[in-house]
């Protein structure tokens, strides 16, 4: 498949008021497959209703693109059903209308592949605990793990959870992140609910506290059972492929800090998450924490999140659902301020719950990222605990000009063996500036070539560069500048 760079370079121009946005931050959405609410719409029987399906997750990516997010949290597992192939757990109804029955391609492999081709990466986002109501666990019928495994699981305020205080439940876990990892060329893999349920004083855990307990305070057990594993995840997914980011999205609040201590439902007191202990033993990437909140409900806290991450990722979840009336009303500069602030506060970007909500354009939201926030390419933040080696760089872009469009094509660097994805720089100027983002022409390029369609005919002159970057987005020097000149006529 050739990929395209969506800029139109002879014609490229943008707002003179527009905001220099950063080269490195994260972009992303949470993509939602529960209950059909950002993808699949509908479930599909025919080959002809399976392309369709496809062909509209293409779509929504496409748009993405064209706003230049870069980073898709895919939603794999949903209440002990999931998205992928598994030998687990059964594949959901909202892809054939049967649950079990695999659609006629695999629909993590296909949005890990199309992510890509779109230079965004793929995080597989796995709700951990809940296994969702009596109604749900009946559709699922033998293979729910409430069926199967009945000493791992509670029932608590009318639906079913895996407890967090049985050993067996780490295990049953870490069964299903190893098919994800060792399965899927996944970037990165994202928890949700990694944490007690609502109301958790009352979740019936008794037996399990008594027998693991240990004489431990129950608050310090429930939170150490959390602990263990992130730990057990983090360090397997680490001793397979090192690359893999794990992230997590705990409540917006850490704790009651002493800005706000009325600060109601935190993550530290109400569901037993210690997201800064994960950090401070070295078991998280990233944090995206669930920020739905407005004014002194947000502020405050994403300087809290900042000071716990031990020089990690913190990228705010914000709540692009709440632009909807009846969802808070929120007006656009609510949410705007939020990524302002968190860009210049020590946030490495900014996560949008949910995908629909920004492709629908709620209040001009999709508008507002497009030509405003996001008017360039970003490349993702470097990984540089996990891995600071810097690759080398790739020889000068060759150009060749056919039929209305412009191929650049490179090689890999002499001797690199790992994967490795591209930055192409350009400039209609003499000069390239590769630490500004008006420079990037694409990024998280997959393969050595890239195709610009020209629209414009006049004549002009361009400059081309291109960088190499590790998994862990470590980026090389630049290649030697390859100057092209674009013109109708034989010179």
């Amino acid at each position: 498949m050739k990929l395209y760079a969506l800029i139109l370079l002879a014609c490229s121009c943008l707002s003179l008021f527009a905001v220099q946005p950063p080269k490195r931050e994260v972009r992303a959405v949470w993509l939602t497959t529960i209950y059909g609410l950002d993808w699949p719409h509908r479930p599909a029987s025919s080959p002809a209703a399976q392309k369709a399906q496809r062909e509209a997750l293409c779509e929504r990516l496409d748009r993405l693109q064209e706003a230049n997010f870069n980073t898709v949290f895919f939603q794999v597992r949903l209440r002990g059903d999931v998205a992928y192939r598994s030998q687990i757990e059964p594949i959901s109804s909202v892809f054939t209308g049967v649950c079990g029955k695999m659609p006629d391609y695999d629909p993590l492999a296909f949005a890990i592949e199309a992510c890509h081709q779109r230079g965004m990466e793929c995080h597989a986002w796995f709700v951990t605990f809940p296994l969702g109501t009596d109604k749900q666990v009946r559709e699922l019928g033998k293979r729910s793990v409430v069926k199967r495994q009945p000493k791992l699981v509670k029932r608590h305020q009318g639906e079913w959870f895996l407890d967090p205080g049985q050993p067996g439940t780490t295990a049953y876990i870490l069964s299903l992140v190893r098919e994800i990892v060792e399965g899927y060329d996944i970037d990165g893999i994202h928890f949700d609910y990694i944490r007690y349920p609502e109301k958790a004083k009352s979740f019936p855990d008794q037996t399990s506290y008594r027998q693991y307990g240990k004489k431990e305070k129950r608050e310090t057990w429930r939170r150490e059972n959390i602990n263990q594993l992130v730990t057990r995840i983090y360090d397997y997914v680490k001793s397979v492929k090192p690359w893999v980011q794990v992230s997590s999205a705990p409540l917006g609040k850490y704790s009651r800090i002493p800005r706000v201590p009325q600060a109601g439902w935190t993550a530290f007191e109400s569901v037993y998450q210690d997201p800064a202990e994960w950090f401070r033993r070295g078991k998280q990437d990233m944090i995206v924490p669930m920020m739905y909140y407005k004014h002194q409900n947000f502020f405050p806290f994403v300087d809290n999140w900042v000071e716990n991450s031990q020089g990690r990722l913190i990228v705010p979840g914000l709540g692009a659902y709440r632009l909807r009336p009846e969802e808070g009303d929120w007006t656009l500069n609510d949410l705007t301020d939020q990524i302002d602030y968190s860009r210049y506060f020590g946030g490495a970007g900014t996560a949008f719950f949910r995908c629909e909500n920004i492709l629908e354009n709620e209040k001009g939201i999709y508008n507002e990222l497009k030509e405003r926030y996001y008017p360039y390419p970003a490349q993702l933040p470097p990984l540089t605990w996990l891995n600071d080696s810097i690759p080398q760089a790739p020889q000068e872009i060759r150009v060749e000009y056919r039929d209305g469009e412009m191929k650049l094509s490179w090689d890999k660097p002499t001797g690199e063996a790992q994967d490795l994805t591209y930055t192409v720089y350009y400039s209609t100027t003499d000069t390239i500036d590769t630490n500004n983002p008006r420079h990037i022409l694409a990024t998280l390029v997959h393969g050595t070539e890239l195709y610009l369609p020209i629209t414009c005919d006049r004549e002009r002159g361009f400059l081309f560069s291109v960088t190499a970057s590790t998994r862990y987005h470590i980026e090389s020097r630049p290649s030697r500048e390859t100057y092209y000149y674009l013109s109708q006529y034989p010179k």
